[in-house]
């Protein structure tokens, strides 16, 4: 019994800081004491100068042989694009729409590991979670993103040679991506910046968690749920219990372990990315789908997440 009330325990200490800000992020709204205009600039303080940051801090001051996987991050590589294709291959049979086939299969797959994943895995790893994380991120945000691409163009037979070309310019110059190629030197070569340089950064990355889950929970339209969709649903559950139930399994049966094994079953479990409503509408999928997706899977995290670290607790995987 003290086994399942500490595990519990642990659970809760580590998802529900978290969600508490996200929900503190909505109460604001509602109470007006933020707006949109603050969630904007937020948001993109936080994509621009502040994740960046921590991402660059994470890594920097981690022995780089200590959290590079290249095993742990060939299997989301594989998983991912599997679990992609398979999703097409089921949708397909049911939904007729292009607009709605392929904002489905984003919703479905796509996790919003840069803000929700990094948190879960700073409270459950501390620091080497964090940058086994970040590394994680840097295979991730390419592959959603060009995965993303192909499901909102093909389906609905739209001419995306220009909208890819464009999309795999924005990748690159992605503040992410640009801060894990800049901070892998430090951290394979173990170079130090200036001190002055750590507390200036340290700030920075400081800043980030707390902000980015005010915008989220800022964001969230509760209203939407009352015209929320079979294909809704069925996104939200593959993208929180089936998804991440078949792959974390999968990766157990393989071989994985301990960290490694609960740092896999957060980056698949984590909710749809809020980015995916953004190129959903840019690339005329169904945005109104997207962003119920992103609310449900959003507000279904909360569960799904405390019940996966709970049953790694209990089985001591952790």
């Amino acid at each position: 019994m003290d086994l399942y009330l500490q595990s519990l325990s642990f659970t809760a200490n580590i998802v529900a800081p978290i969600f508490f800000i996200v929900f503190l992020g909505y109460l604001l709204k509602r109470l007006r004491i933020i707006d949109e205009a603050f969630i904007g600039t937020a948001s993109r303080l936080v994509f621009m100068i502040t994740l960046p940051a921590l991402v660059f801090m994470s890594i920097s001051r981690t022995d780089f042989q200590a959290v590079f996987n290249p095993e742990q991050l060939g299997f989301v590589l594989a998983a991912t694009i599997v679990s992609f294709i398979t999703l097409w291959w089921i949708a397909k049979r049911w939904i007729t729409r292009g607009e709605d086939l392929g904002v489905f299969i984003q919703g479905a797959f796509r996790s919003n590991y840069g803000i929700i994943g990094l948190a879960v895995s700073y409270n459950l790893f501390s620091d080497s979670g964090l940058a086994q994380a970040s590394l994680l991120l840097a295979l991730v945000i390419p592959l959603f993103n060009v995965l993303s691409i192909i499901a909102l163009t093909i389906p609905a037979q739209r001419s995306g040679a220009a909208s890819f070309g464009n999309m795999l310019l924005e990748v690159l110059k992605n503040p992410l991506i640009i801060a894990v190629l800049l901070a892998l030197p430090f951290s394979y070569f173990g170079f130090q910046l200036p001190e002055v340089a750590t507390k200036t950064g340290r700030y920075f990355a400081n800043l980030t968690l707390p902000l980015a889950l005010l915008a989220i929970g800022g964001s969230l339209n509760l209203d939407s749920l009352r015209n929320t969709s079979a294909q809704a649903t069925w996104a939200s559950a593959c993208k929180l219990v089936i998804i991440p139930l078949v792959l974390t399994l999968t990766a157990w049966l393989y071989g994985f372990k301990g960290q490694d094994l609960t740092m896999l079953m957060v980056l698949f479990g984590c909710p749809t990315a809020a980015a995916s409503f953004v190129m959903a509408k840019a690339m005329g999928g169904n945005a109104e789908l997207a962003a119920n997706i992103i609310l449900m899977t959003t507000l279904g995290s909360v569960a799904s997440l405390s019940a996966g670290i709970y049953l790694m607790r209990v089985l001591g995987v952790i």
